[in-house]
């Protein structure tokens, strides 16, 4: 899905931290990343590996098979084992494009029960330049709920020549995403509007509230009813182990990894489970690991609302910003927000009005990229005007919504997921009860005043995340961007510091992820996947 007038050829990937939808939730958004092209750099020195001594062992996929086995158990003791059972995985690839494969892996639905149900991974190869090849590099793009494949179908989209030259980058759609087995679709198309955009992030009475809770409890009733048992198995525990599991089917004995944003905590928690298997680790655009609910909502309040204030002042700077209002670009927009709250206005015909959640959802999209900011500005003076359809589009960008009204499954995987790996069912009462403290946190852009319902009514997660360490993985390297809104610079400082040797790298620019901002973070990444030359926690690339 493309957004004319802050798409460019500059917008190379979509990197997510797919974050609770603001309409419902509120905990923050989905992550459209716009990258710079960046600079070609100049060839490296002959790679080397990690000492393994210690070691112990864009094209269209087919439809997903279907889940095969028996009934999964509905019980489960958390494992400790660092390693899945000796299964024989393997990968029948076929060619599907210039130096790409594409094939299945099949795993087990629950590590528990090695020979109990299995669930399938559509998994995509792009090969590296003969005589230069390293190894692999598995590459995840966000979410949870992205569908992470196209990074290997368009590998040198997303990494440069140095980099595809020399590593096999080898990418899947996860459990419960994309073609893969699990794959999360909870909801028709034409539900989206009625529970993401109708409920009031401001309820003024107990039926306003109650519309609230009753589109979570329809989504998460519709999501036990069509995704069934593996619902409970799509966590990011269980991702993890995938990883390893397509690590053995790949035939090495260690691997190297590069995840954005919440691809950052997939990778912490991989390697935390098997370090050994892990030669190098990137993690950019990283969550504090150890934030419950609330400390990451208050994270991405704060930081979202920093960076659309950042936004507002130079609007107000600028006489040639649309919104500009004679240099008072703030008082503006709160007035504006008032104004919807009270009476929303008309998007486009057959479309739900623009209210707060879809202002506030649109806001948010906008933040992820200053690439967006010129159309933020002239939706926001067409809202002043009493025209929303702007607004919406960038809502709809969001939401991943096409054309033709229909939507991707990512947000719905993204709400199963994090259910999956919180352990937490708080009553509609209890989540406003622990809401209170946040309130006023960020009042410009998230004047709200309900909790989150999100995983109220979804099953009782049978295995959380577990703590990041990375104890034993050697160093990883960590890049935060200083106007990152979705992962704001100090949560990822916090999942270096988590991290038994993570080394933070701190990248000047507006934007969620630092890759491909500039020379410098690329060829810091670039010394550390070849040469295995870590650099010092807290480089600074400006």
């Amino acid at each position: 899905m493309r957004m004319t007038a802050p798409w460019n050829t500059t917008l190379r990937r979509v990197g997510r931290r797919c974050l609770r939808p603001v309409a419902v939730a509120v905990v923050g958004a989905l992550a459209l990343v716009a990258c710079s092209s960046g600079e070609k750099e100049g060839e490296s020195p002959p790679p080397v590996t990690r000492d393994v001594s210690s070691v112990t062992t864009t094209t269209e996929a087919p439809p997903a098979p279907a889940t095969t086995g028996g009934s999964a158990q509905s019980t489960r003791v958390t494992t400790t084992t660092t390693t899945p059972p000796p299964l024989d995985y393997e990968i029948a690839w076929e060619p599907i494009g210039d130096r790409t494969d594409g094939g299945w892996l099949t795993v087990p639905l629950d590590y528990v029960d090695p020979q109990g149900p299995t669930l399938d991974l559509w998994v995509v190869r792009h090969r590296a330049d003969g005589d230069q090849r390293i190894g692999v590099l598995l590459a995840n793009n966000g979410g949870p709920g992205a569908p992470a494949s196209t990074i290997a179908a368009n590998a040198t989209r997303w990494f440069p020549s140095e980099l595809t030259d020399r590593f096999d980058v080898v990418s899947w759609d996860p459990r419960g995403t994309g073609v893969s087995g699990g794959a999360v679709d909870c909801i028709d198309d034409a539900q989206y509007d009625e529970l993401f955009s109708v409920p009031d992030l401001t309820p003024d009475d107990d039926t306003e509230r109650q519309t609230v809770i009753d589109a979570e409890a329809v989504f998460a009733e519709q999501c036990i009813e069509r995704v069934g048992e593996s619902l409970r198995y799509i966590g990011t525990n269980n991702s993890a182990r995938d990883m390893d599991a397509l690590r053995q089917a790949l035939g090495e004995a260690q691997v190297s990894y590069f995840g954005f944003s919440y691809g950052s905590e997939l990778g912490g928690v991989w390697a935390t489970l098997f370090p050994d298997t892990v030669r190098a680790a990137v993690f950019d655009g990283a969550a504090d690991p150890g934030a419950d609910a609330l400390e990451i909502t208050r994270q991405q309040w704060v930081g979202f609302e920093s960076a659309f204030n950042t936004f507002l002042a130079e609007c107000s700077a600028t006489p040639s910003c649309a919104f500009h209002n004679d240099g008072a670009a703030e008082a503006a927009f709160d007035a504006l927000l008032a104004e919807l709250d009270a009476e929303p206005i008309p998007s486009e015909d057959g479309r739900p009005p623009v209210n707060v959640a879809v202002a506030v959802t649109g806001i948010v999209q906008a933040m992820y990229s200053d690439t967006f900011w010129p159309a933020l500005e002239r939706a926001l003076e067409d809202a002043a005007d009493g025209d929303g359809a702007g607004l919406l589009q960038l809502q709809d960008l969001y939401y991943q919504r096409s054309p033709d009204g229909s939507y991707t499954n990512l947000l719905e995987a993204f709400k199963a997921i994090t259910c999956a790996d919180d352990p937490e069912r708080p009553t509609p009462d209890e989540a406003d009860a622990e809401i209170e403290p946040l309130i006023g946190v960020a009042p410009r852009l998230f004047p709200l005043t309900t909790g989150n319902y999100t995983c109220t009514f979804f099953p009782e997660a049978l295995d959380p995340r577990l703590a990041v360490t990375g104890v034993g993985a050697g160093p990883i390297v960590v890049i935060g961007t200083t106007g990152d809104p979705s992962t704001p610079l100090d949560s990822s400082r916090r999942m270096a510091e988590a991290l038994e040797d993570g080394r933070l790298v701190v990248v000047e620019a507006n934007q969620h992820t630092g890759y491909g901002a500039n020379s410098c973070v690329n060829a810091v990444v670039r010394d550390y996947l070849v040469q295995l030359e870590a650099p010092p926690t807290e480089t600074l690339c400006s």
